[in-house]
C-alpha cells in the first residue's frame, strides 16, 4: 500500500485567509485524505505528528527574527515546500512598512514602540529559503490549490494559467475599466487566477496576484503616469508585485 503523504500548513504574519481557502475546499479535500495525513494544521486540528513532512503549505511573510528562523526549520523538516498567498509569496499587506522606517510606525501605533520586535521590512519566504512552488493570490484560489496539491502528489507540474487578468476580463465580457473610465488598473500586468473579482464589479485590478511572466511593466508605469501618478505613487500602486524585496533606502 502507499504511504501517505504528510501535510503541514503553517502560518506566519498574516490574516489566516490564505489557510481559509484549504479548509473552504471541502469535500475536496476529504477526498485528498485518501493520499494524504493531515500532520500539523493548528487552523484545523489540534492534532500533531512529528515531522519530516512531505508537503508544506506556508502562508504569511517572514517579519520578525523568530519567524526568520522558524522558516528555516519549516524547510529543513519539509520535503516539498510551498508558498501560499501574497503574504508568503511577495511581502504582503504588512509590508507597507517597508516605505518607511518601522521606528516611525510603532511610535505612531504603540504606547510602548520599546517592545516591538521585528525586522526591518516583511519580507517572502523565498527572501530565507528555497521555495519549491508559490501559489499567488490575496487570498489564493482554491480551484488553484487543488490542482497545485493533485500535480505535486502525482509528480507533475501543476498546470496554472500564465495570461493576465484581462483575458479573464475577455472571456467574462467584463467592460475595460482602464480605457473606459480612465480607472487605474494592473489587470494588463497581473497574472491571471483570481477570475477579475475587481473589474467584474467596475474596480481597477490592484495586482493581487503579481505579475505575470513577460509583464510589460515600462509600458505600465507609461499609462500610470498619463494617469498623473508620480513616481512614489506608482511604487505604492505596484507594492503587491515587488514589497518583499523593497527597502526604506529605495526612496
Amino acid at each position: 500500500m502507499k504511504r501517505k503523504w504528510k501535510l503541514a500548513v503553517w502560518k506566519f504574519s498574516s490574516c489566516d485567509g490564505c489557510q481559509l481557502q484549504v479548509l473552504s475546499l471541502g469535500n475536496d479535500l476529504l477526498g485528498l485524505l485518501e493520499h494524504l495525513e493531515i500532520a500539523y494544521f493548528l487552523e484545523a486540528s489540534r492534532r500533531v505528528v512529528g515531522q519530516p513532512y512531505d508537503l508544506s503549505l506556508l502562508e504569511g511573510s517572514v517579519t520578525t527574527a523568530d519567524e526568520e528562523q522558524r522558516v528555516r526549520e519549516v524547510r529543513a523538516a519539509s520535503r516539498v515546500l510551498v508558498t501560499i498567498g501574497a503574504c508568503a509569496t511577495a511581502g504582503g499587506i504588512q509590508a507597507l512598512r517597508n516605505y518607511a522606517q518601522l521606528s516611525d510606525y510603532s511610535a505612531a501605533v504603540y504606547p510602548q514602540p520599546e517592545w516591538i520586535d521585528a525586522l526591518a521590512t516583511s519580507r517572502p519566504a523565498s527572501a530565507f529559503v528555497p521555495v519549491d512552488f508559490e501559489l499567488h493570490g490575496c487570498p489564493i484560489n482554491k480551484e488553484q490549490l487543488l490542482e497545485a496539491i493533485e500535480a505535486l502528489l502525482v509528480g507533475r507540474k501543476p498546470q496554472l494559467s500564465q495570461a493576465s487578468v484581462c483575458s479573464e476580463c475577455k472571456r467574462s465580457a467584463n467592460r475595460c475599466v482602464l480605457v473606459e473610465a480612465g480607472t487605474p488598473c494592473l489587470g494588463p500586468v497581473t497574472r491571471a487566477g483570481c477570475g477579475a473579482l475587481c473589474p467584474h464589479v467596475q474596480r481597477g485590478c490592484y495586482g493581487c496576484f503579481g505579475p505575470f511572466a513577460g509583464a510589460n511593466l515600462v509600458g505600465m508605469r507609461q499609462v500610470a503616469a498619463r494617469l498623473g501618478m508620480d513616481d512614489r505613487a506608482w511604487q505604492r500602486w505596484i507594492s503587491t508585485f515587488n514589497v518583499g524585496d523593497f527597502r526604506p533606502s529605495d526612496q
